[in-house]
């Protein structure tokens, strides 16, 4: 059982530290540019909580 918990942590810190290549490549390189068009179509990088706020604090 031990021996498959080991295995288990590799595959775990291995997935991570794809993961985190992978997103420097996506978006600190602009290795694909269309994806930086997507995202700000969909208006992830933007604030819009402010009008959330102000609907909520008006009387």
């Amino acid at each position: 059982m031990k021996r498959m918990e080991g295995i288990l942590k590799k595959v775990i810190v291995i997935q991570f530290i794809f993961l985190l290549l992978t997103q420097i490549f996506l978006h600190h390189f602009h290795f694909l540019p269309e994806l930086n068009h997507i995202v700000l179509y969909e208006g992830v990088n933007r604030n819009n909580h402010e009008k959330v706020v102000q609907t909520l604090n008006q009387p």
